[in-house]
């Protein structure tokens, strides 16, 4: 049959402009469909990149602290170990406070600066109602405390624990934790982190950052068998570029979570930046091991690490900060940086290590010691968490006391010495509550 003489099934010629308008729109329809997919592809992260993958809110809750309350007990026993004079190099003061609960039982606290020497009976030499030190009692750069089963510190570890890096450097302890030697071994070993810095002139008062470092204390006797770099920033010629890992470290399934920060509050900034890391349970002391969070993936290279949180401005954390896991929720407790500075702790959450960090909550204001809070030149700083300490569903958190000079930066030797009550920890303890 000729084309000119086939029947026509078709719609009418009318109909078949609309049906091929239709046909062309459906197609683009689709094709914009596809487009739409494949830019949802292109910008969302892969599956381990490490972001916020608890999609379901009971499994990641909002979190803040819904109460608190002063701990005397534990105030008390570092106070009466303080003023204990049965011998004169032992700890009498400190700050920089971290625990660690060792396999017997024990728990071995770490401390930055310390005071050794004897504490004498008041009134100090003003005539004020405190005990003090001798003008020329000893400072050392870090030390260990070794508490008892039983709550009772009762041992001062052989000062310094951990030697200078170096002339003009010092090393400061910040998080511990027991881990295998090795992935998988069967022996067990206390790994230190360790922030090293190095004398420098104003602003960087406490000197500048210069390295991370890993120390493996050996069990039971924890004696110290050796330091290993793990970051060395002394590099990065712009100190406030310079970050620190180890001011609070969270295992977290086959991994420890390892937090650090930059010093720009330092710098008189409002605030510094908190960055993270990852290393596979065992192998904190192993500098190959390590992967720094780059905004998006775990990168080999620590100079590709990018911050988790902090504007430089009201929302950020200070110098040194502590990381909890609470159920599936991740809480971070900070001074309030860029807010009220060293008066009020409070806190962010969220659901990853890499963020987003939900905050800042509603803060407290811990409790300074009776005198020093009436004289308003008092600063409390470093809040860190013990979870050995934790129980009945409290959280128990120390912070640090410190007397604050004419132009408002934590004093020297000489002002502490007056009243040994302000460079001690204290404690209170939380409960964490869903947010309102």
């Amino acid at each position: 049959m000729s084309q000119a003489t086939r029947p026509h099934t078709g719609p009418p010629a009318t109909d078949r402009g609309q049906g091929s308008r239709s046909s062309r729109g459906l197609w683009l329809a689709l094709l914009l469909a596809l487009a739409c997919v494949a830019v949802l592809l292109t910008v969302l992260p892969d599956a381990d990149d490490g972001t916020d993958d608890r999609k379901d809110g009971a499994a990641c809750p909002a979190r803040t602290v819904g109460s608190w309350r002063a701990e005397p007990r534990l105030n008390d026993a570092f106070a009466a170990y303080g003023d204990d004079g049965a011998r004169d190099d032992d700890w009498s003061g400190g700050d920089g406070s971290h625990s660690v609960r060792l396999p017997d039982g024990r728990v071995l606290w770490l401390f930055s600066d310390t005071f050794l020497g004897r504490v004498h009976a008041p009134p100090n030499p003003e005539g004020k109602p405190h005990k003090w030190r001798d003008g020329g009692a000893p400072m050392v750069r870090n030390s260990g405390v070794v508490m008892s089963r039983s709550g009772t510190p009762e041992q001062t570890l052989p000062t310094p624990l951990f030697h200078d890096a170096g002339p003009g450097q010092w090393r400061w302890p910040v998080a511990a934790k027991v881990e295998p030697r090795t992935p998988g071994s069967d022996e067990d070993v206390v790994r230190v982190l360790l922030w090293t810095r190095a004398t420098a002139p104003k602003p960087w008062i406490f000197g500048v950052p210069a390295a991370t470092e890993v120390a493996t204390l050996t069990l039971p006797d924890l004696a110290l068998e050796g330091i290993t770099q793990i970051s060395d920033q002394r590099g990065v010629a712009d100190p406030e570029r310079r970050v620190l890992y180890g001011t609070t470290a969270v295992d977290d399934g086959e991994w420890t979570y390892v937090f650090g920060g930059n010093d720009a509050q330092t710098a008189r900034r409002p605030s510094s930046h908190a960055y993270v890391a990852r290393v596979p349970q065992g192998a904190l002391g192993d500098p190959a091991a390590w992967r720094y969070w780059d905004g998006r993936d775990w990168s080999r290279d620590g100079a590709k690490a990018r911050s988790v949180l902090g504007n430089g401005d009201h929302k950020g954390v200070g110098s040194a900060f502590t990381v909890v896991r609470d159920g599936g929720t991740y809480v971070l407790f900070t001074m309030a940086a860029g807010a009220s500075g060293l008066t009020d702790v409070t806190s962010y959450w969220a659901c990853a290590p890499t963020g987003p960090w939900h905050g800042p909550g509603a803060g407290f204001a811990p409790p300074l010691p009776r005198d020093a809070a009436a004289n308003g030149d008092t600063a409390a700083y470093n809040p860190q968490a013990h979870p050995a300490l934790s129980r009945d569903g409290r959280l128990v958190l120390s912070y640090d006391v410190n007397a604050l000079d004419a132009a408002g930066t934590p004093g020297g030797q000489a002002l502490v010495n007056r009243n040994v009550e302000l460079y001690r920890p204290r404690f209170v303890s939380l409960r964490l509550t869903s947010r309102p």
